[in-house]
């Protein structure tokens, strides 16, 4: 055999055995990390069905009824017990010919992020496409807040918190370049666009107070307004922005999380919960580190391919429970095979010890009782 044919085998061989490797082992390598310390019990959580697609953020009236939840199609449904089941409550935008249940319409919005101003009965909601909104207690059409801060448009609206007291709100614009629709877009570039917005609802004003932020998600007050909590999803990082105190104006890093942070919401004592939208495996971490690579994926594969891989193949559920003074991490729930929950995306703890989560592409929320975690150890 010449000595070229001796040397060149082996080397084409190579990507052969490469090529089989990766197919017999492609859901090892994809496979998202494992967590000490889970809980895996949110796979037997009760599932109510919706009619409508992706229950992003859940809210509850000041008479405690609901939850609301805003869908795919720019509605906002209310839940009105095991009898009357969902009804319409209100909507984004007048335009609803063309609104579609399984896909984003633009010109219909996408409710995202839902606050309920306690005081005047309000539903403020965060509309990926058209800024903050409001609807009265009647629900009905929304009227826009606010859709520009310090000359630039909001382009992606994902959640708010309000402080009823200094009669202002806090929401995250997501990115002043893209929007929801481009969420996973915005997720994988690296690109640092978006913000932070303080709105005064008595002067009208919109006031940036952190930005280049990549993909800030989630937003939540702390029990007692001191500080606003941002989930910055693009780096697995919570900031905490100190609003009152000797440590006004400034910002620390609040906690590091294993996945992507969708929604934050406080619990009644004053910690919070994390929705991950999925855990970290070696794409996301590639995403993290080299943000050609997301874009590189963004130009050569399909949305369904970027999601497929970003959940290692297999959508499922994770929940983490932060202590409200530290960040640390006191409680991680996980449907680890998506037998009940996938794409989750809040979890809304009541008084009465029930954790309803939502989901930011499926057809269902879910109940979960205080008891069956906290007796899981």
């Amino acid at each position: 055999m010449p000595i070229s044919r001796r040397v060149l085998t082996p080397v084409a061989a190579a990507p052969v055995i490469l090529a089989v490797v990766c197919y017999i082992f492609w859901s090892t390598i994809i496979e998202p990390d494992r967590l000490k310390g889970t809980k895996h019990v949110l796979a037997g959580a009760k599932t109510i069905p919706l009619p409508g697609v992706g229950p992003e953020s859940l809210e509850f009236d000041s008479q405690g009824e609901g939850p609301y939840v805003g869908v795919t199609d720019g509605r906002i449904l209310k839940w009105r017990g095991e009898e009357l089941g969902w009804v319409d409550f209100a909507y984004t935008s007048p335009h609803r010919d063309n609104c579609s249940r399984n896909q984003v319409v633009p010109s219909c919005g996408r409710p995202l992020g839902l606050s309920f101003h306690r005081k005047t009965g309000d539903l403020y909601i965060c509309d990926g496409y058209f800024g903050v909104m409001k609807v009265g207690p009647e629900g009905g059409l929304a009227e826009l807040v606010v859709d520009e801060a310090e000359g630039r448009k909001v382009m992606f609206a994902n959640q708010m918190d309000i402080d009823e007291e200094e009669e202002v709100f806090y929401f995250n614009d997501s990115s002043d370049k893209y929007h929801f629709g481009e969420v996973f877009y915005v997720s994988i570039s690296g690109e640092k666009v978006g913000r932070v917005i303080r709105y005064d609802m008595k002067k009208k004003e919109a006031k940036v107070i952190m930005d280049k932020l990549h993909l800030p998600n989630g937003l939540a007050l702390s029990k007692d307004g001191s500080f606003v909590i941002t989930c910055e999803g693009g780096t697995r990082i919570l900031h905490r922005i100190w609003l009152k105190g000797p440590k006004a104006g400034t910002k620390e890093v609040f906690a590091r999380v294993p996945g992507a942070p969708d929604n934050i919401r406080r619990t009644p004592t004053g910690d919070f919960w994390v929705a991950l939208h999925c855990k970290n495996n070696v794409v996301t971490r590639l995403f993290l580190s080299h943000s050609w690579v997301g874009k590189f994926f963004m130009k050569t594969l399909k949305m369904e391919t970027v999601v497929h891989l970003m959940n290692g193949g297999k959508p499922h559920g994770i929940i983490l429970k932060l202590s409200g003074e530290t960040g640390e991490i006191i409680e991680t729930l996980e449907d680890t095979e998506g037998k009940t929950m996938k794409y989750v995306s809040e979890a809304y703890e009541r008084e009465d010890g029930k954790l309803w989560i939502g989901s930011v592409y499926w057809p269902a929320v879910w109940v979960l009782d205080k008891s069956v975690y906290e007796g899981n150890n």
